[in-house]
């Protein structure tokens, strides 16, 4: 479905949706959490009071109409006061997901909120995040704590020993800000095991904010067959990237090259997974194809083709445990197994801005001999020879992160030595 369907989707089918794609990525319980959203006549669609949200179906839906009146084969969510409470104190709230996330929970249960600060994206997505003390679930109570903290003007609600809230103008501006709220939360986590934190202050998060001139535009010839088929792999890679939760729904951006003048590219802002083959950008020559806009980091990504015509698929992407690195002073050393080393090389690293004032600087921070450049506070960059081999060394270094973390409670990393580099650098790397 893509987007610009959504709006012709019918309630009960946007909140089945919507419920099937955070239950699937284990974002809530069998049991756990609930979705609504409000229509244009004032009524109140919500999932249902003890019915499997791993196996929802259509009818499951419950409509409360805007005379207390309930239409439905079973009754609302034991959490309907707190929605009814929230779209009283906020009428430009249309949709909220309530659920219990592992990270956003464990903030619940230590009194925290995330620090949206950590990355530009989730800061402008999320915004600050607010906290309502415990109430008992369902009761008055809680719907009164959690509409005063909404009615402060937070979009975002950490529930004290509960779970999260998260409203938005439709369900899936929801969606996304409870996605996005859950992968700040899981990569804080990750990041406090390496080291501190780092947060973006308000001058960077200025830089982040300034508004990237859109590429002008030109109308483009009938497409090509590799470029028809360079389309077909993007759009397969973005929706395994999604499903392997390499990529979320507003953060990332994947290019492949189609020849010396031109690449392919993802849209600005469009659900990563709900590109389509139409939606991706075409960008010649420093233009865009016309009636679309191309994502904010193709101005790199033409840098970076400029400057290397060996590199043919460049990936952003904010992954986790690579991210956390992004976020600490920790070393992301890529000498833990062949097939790492080999493929990532010597991460590199640069500080967070020339990404949105100096394409050029990027650029000369990669290669194919470095394809990997961990952006700070703004995830990472990935560059191979074509799709797959970005995508590979993507899947790669997130594994290879991970494992890094992972070790930090087993004891201290053995890299390989010196002699095994040199050894791999013989017999894998140098040209013959």
């Amino acid at each position: 479905m893509t987007s610009a369907g959504r709006h012709l989707l019918h309630p009960r089918d946007e909140i089945m949706l919507t419920m099937e794609r955070i239950y699937r990525y284990r974002m809530t319980t069998t049991s756990g959490g609930n979705l609504s959203l409000r229509d244009e006549n004032g009524d109140i669609w919500i999932t249902p009071s003890r019915v499997d949200k791993g196996s929802l179906r259509r009818d499951d839906i419950v409509c409360v109409r805007h005379d207390g009146t309930v239409d439905g084969i079973h009754q609302p969510s034991s959490e309907y006061p707190f929605h009814k409470a929230i779209y009283q104190v906020r009428p430009d709230i249309r949709g909220i997901v309530h659920a219990h996330s592992v990270a956003l929970v464990a903030a619940s249960i230590v009194g925290q909120v995330p620090d949206t600060r950590l990355f530009h994206q989730s800061r402008e997505v999320c915004g600050a995040v607010g906290f309502a003390p415990y109430a008992l679930p369902g009761s008055e109570r809680l719907g009164a704590h959690i509409a005063r903290t909404f009615q402060e003007g937070f979009h975002c609600v950490i529930l004290e020993n509960h779970g999260v809230v998260v409203g938005g103008k439709t369900l899936q501006n929801a969606f996304q800000r409870f996605e996005t709220l859950e992968f700040t939360g899981k990569t804080i986590i990750k990041a406090s095991m390496l080291g501190q934190l780092r947060y973006l202050n308000e001058q960077q998060l200025d830089l982040a904010r300034r508004v990237t001139e859109p590429l002008p535009t030109y109308e483009p010839s009938a497409a090509s067959s590799q470029e028809k088929e360079l389309r077909r792999q993007l759009c397969a890679f973005l929706r395994r990237g999604y499903h392997n939760r390499l990529l979320i729904s507003t953060e990332g951006s994947f290019s492949a090259r189609l020849d010396a003048e031109s690449f392919l590219i993802t849209p600005r802002q469009l659900d990563r997974h709900a590109v389509e083959l139409d939606d991706i950008v075409l960008v010649q020559r420093g233009r865009c194809e016309a009636g679309k806009v191309a994502s904010r980091a193709a101005h790199v990504h033409q840098a970076i083709y400029d400057r290397h015509p060996q590199l043919g698929g460049i990936v952003n992407a904010y992954t986790v445990n690579a991210t956390a690195f992004s976020v600490t002073g920790a070393t992301l050393d890529a000498r833990t197994i062949p097939e790492s080393f080999l493929l990532l090389r010597d991460v590199q690293r640069m500080p967070f801005g020339p990404q949105f004032a100096a394409p050029a600087e990027v650029a000369r921070c990669v290669s194919l001999e470095h394809p990997i450049l961990l952006q700070e506070n703004d995830g990472v960059l990935v560059c191979g020879t074509n799709v797959l081999d970005a995508f590979d060394r993507l899947e790669v270094l997130e594994a290879t992160a991970e494992a890094l973390i992972n070790s930090v409670s087993l004891g201290p990393v053995r890299p390989m030595p010196a002699a095994v580099i040199e050894e791999l650098i013989a017999a894998f790397l140098k040209k013959t």
